[in-house]
């Protein structure tokens, strides 16, 4: 055994024990997003229109304060609580369930204000008519209609503790206990002092929860709020009080809330998919390949560890979106494989010896391995900078999986390759061959192909763009989606109905899944009144939230935006590398042209089965161009190393040929991430159906733009003199 051997050994072991002590025990090391064990994703704005001028500037920063405050009291484990650029802060709540005291909690402004109430019947009587004076307010408290002066006499600034307490003499009915420090003890007992025999409003938000009459002067600096509160009710309003008023009104621009129930669908959806998914591509390398398929195998196995260890020492959070992507990692990761093998058997049909054939077919194999892998990266890091939550870490898993692969393909299998062949009688590498050397004319065919791409493309741009906004999901164009499951099947008609009774008219609404699950499109947040509508018209068949998923217009224009971005940046960072790389412009041109072929084709696809475009497609749209070009550059490659060999021979027959010889290594990498793809959508749940159908899609549409569009514009570009 040679020293560099041993020292790939060393490493590999290494490599094998960091991995194992980043993920185990793996339920310490990976949390689970949102979308798996549930909670709530929120994007609050702060209003800093409604506050002057001089206190914009720190007011997001005290109101995430205050909400830190409110929701460590509110007893949620492991919140996020950050600021999103200028007037935004993210709050993050996992395992929350109950949606609506989350809402309430978060957003209550708290602003406690004591009023003095008009007793001047006069007044009183004029206010009820329709003429309130100047200076006061007419407000209701219980079913009294009360005038109060404007201006508060005391408010909760001063206020240092409020917490539930019990009336004995009212059925132990909670009320809200207040204590001031000194200098609201002091203004609280004049203003007492000076109102005996008047009332005091106790106003919360805008709302009078009670009106006591001040029977005397009150010194010790306490007051009560009652209202006939329930006891979580009294408890979130003597939170709030705590943690203090908000310095600025907040609105919520985005929420994603997912409901337990299809939190744990989504995990057992996303283990069996990944299961599957590896059983199909283990069970196609080892039937093809044999024994080179055992070593691509435990390449694929080894490389799932590696990714979840590195997941486990940055304590990243894992997403289903991040599941999907280890699932398409698992597809992907025998691309290098499939690539060295048919390298490897092109040296053996030349009559060379295994051990020779091997160091051959892996150099010959690592420039494209390294050229087609390093602009899917371009993709996730695109997806990781433009994208958000559970696209981030679709991004960052693709990302430690493709680094992963390339390390078990190209060092761990190498490795066993001359450990085995460094025995005297391992002297043939049997594999099976699929394709043997084919002469198809796949340039002279071009014509055809431009024909029928032109037709794929316009056609399905024209139904995508006939469809306007229908096309796009909430994510760009704002709205709110909200997902029911039944106990039994229900008909869309009967949801209609239901939504009618509440005045919702303008409703999209469609079964999902099976026929116990719907999906209701609002323009605005009716969830509270949809929970009680369904409660009250069918309470024959009880219903449970799965999730919610609200997006404001601004961030909708945001997202749209950024996702433009990220697909143009992605198709301009391939474009510069792939230039770079082969010194030719236009072999990055074609490359690309290829790559808007793909895209267009999915986005067609999309609008002809009236999918919609959303965050999950844009993500599914940049691991298209990333995948798509890595069949190209392989043949490029081939294309490259053949006008070195081949000089008399012309560009179209050098095309050609590249392309046969290739072809084999094109289809099989095509077949084994189909494999992982198809586990996606038949069993990875409804939430990745159209993720994974744009893949399917785009992995077909992409081996025949590799074929009939990437390598025959090369001919356009390319003369003899340029070679």
């Amino acid at each position: 055994m040679t020293k560099n051997l041993q020292w790939r050994i060393l490493v590999t072991m290494g490599v094998i024990i960091f991995a194992l002590l980043g993920m185990l025990p793996l339920k310490d090391k990976i949390n689970l997003g949102l979308d798996l064990q549930g909670g709530m994703h929120l994007v609050l704005k702060v209003d800093t229109s409604k506050i002057p001028e001089e206190a914009r500037e720190d007011a997001p920063s005290r109101a995430l304060e205050i909400i830190r405050n409110r929701i460590d009291q509110f007893g949620v484990r492991e919140p996020l609580i950050q600021r999103q650029g200028k007037d935004s802060i993210v709050v993050q709540l996992p395992g929350i369930t109950d949606r609506d005291r989350a809402i309430e909690l978060i957003g209550k402004t708290a602003l406690l204000e004591f009023k003095i109430v008009e007793d001047d019947e006069q007044l009183n009587k004029e206010a009820r008519e329709g003429n309130v004076p100047q200076g006061y307010e007419l407000k209701k408290v219980l079913k009294e209609s009360i005038l109060l002066h404007e201006d508060a006499v005391l408010t909760g600034d001063t206020l240092v503790n409020a917490e539930v307490r019990f009336d004995q003499s009212r059925f132990n009915e909670p009320y809200i206990a207040l204590e001031f420090n000194s200098k609201g003890a002091s203004i609280f007992s004049e203003i007492t002092g000076q109102n005996v025999n008047k009332r005091l409003a106790i106003v919360l938000d805008g709302k009078v929860h009670s009106a006591p009459r001040i029977n005397e002067k009150i010194p010790s600096g306490r007051a009560s709020i009652t209202g006939r509160f329930s006891i979580d009710e009294a408890s979130d309003v003597a939170l709030v009080l705590r943690a203090g008023a908000l310095p600025a009104p907040i609105y919520i621009e985005e929420e994603r809330t997912v409901g337990p129930l299809l939190g744990r669908d989504s995990i057992e959806s996303g283990i069996r998919a990944s299961l599957i998914g590896v059983v199909l591509v283990l069970s196609f390398m080892l039937v093809y390949y044999l024994f080179a398929g055992l070593v691509a195998s435990i390449a694929m196995l080894l490389n799932f560890v590696i990714v979840l260890g590195v997941l486990g020492w940055f304590h990243t959070t894992l997403t289903l979106p991040g599941i999907a992507g280890m699932i398409l990692v698992i597809g992907m990761a025998v691309d290098a494989n499939v690539l060295i093998y048919e390298r490897i058997r092109e040296e053996l049909l030349t009559g060379k010896h295994i051990r020779s054939a091997v160091v051959f077919g892996y150099n010959k194999a690592f420039t494209a391995i390294l050229d087609s892998n390093i602009t899917t990266l371009i993709a996730a890091a695109l997806l990781f900078r433009f994208g958000t939550g559970p696209i981030r870490g679709f991004g960052v898993t693709l990302s430690i999986g493709i680094l992963a692969s390339m390390f078990t393909a190209i060092f761990v299998t190498r490795i066993i390759f001359d450990l085995v062949t460094s025995n005297k009688n391992f002297t043939k590498l049997t594999m099976l061959q699929l394709f043997k050397k084919t002469k198809i004319d796949f340039i002279g065919k071009r014509w055809i192909a431009y024909a029928l791409s032109l037709i794929l493309v316009l056609g399905g741009m024209a139904v995508f763009f006939a469809r306007g906004e229908a096309a796009y999901g909430i994510d760009f164009t704002g709205g709110q989606l909200q997902e029911y499951s039944f106990s039994k099947p229900i008909k869309v008609e009967d949801v209609r109905r239901s939504l009618l009774n509440i005045g919702i008219k303008d409703a999209t609404i469609q079964n999902v899944g099976d026929k116990n699950q719907v999906l209701i499109k609002t323009s605005e947040d009716a969830v509270s009144k949809i929970d009680r509508e369904f409660k009250e018209s069918l309470s024959d068949n009880p219903s449970e939230l799965l999730r919610v998923e609200k997006v404001g217009p601004s961030i909708g224009r945001h997202l749209r935006k950024s996702a433009r971005l990220a697909v143009l940046w992605s198709l301009i960072g391939i474009l510069i590398y792939v230039g770079l790389r082969f010194k030719k412009v236009g072999y990055a041109v074609a490359g690309v042209i290829a790559l808007f072929h793909d895209v267009f084709v999915a986005l067609g696809f999309l609008a002809v089965t009236g999918r919609e475009l959303n965050l999950t497609i844009i993500a599914a749209l940049l691991t298209i161009a990333g995948y798509s070009i890595n069949d190209t550059i392989v043949i490029y490659d081939r294309i490259r190393e053949n006008l070195r060999l081949y000089r008399k021979a012309s560009m179209k027959e050098i095309v050609n040929m590249s392309v046969n010889q290739t072809l084999s290594r094109t289809v099989l990498t095509t077949v084994t991430t189909l494999l992982a793809v198809s586990s996606i959508f038949f069993f990875g749940g409804d939430v990745l159906r159209d993720f994974s159908f744009t893949l399917l899609i785009g992995i077909v549409s992409g081996i025949y733009s590799t074929i009939y569009i990437a390598s025959p514009l090369i001919i356009l570009w390319h003369t003899r003199g340029s070679r």
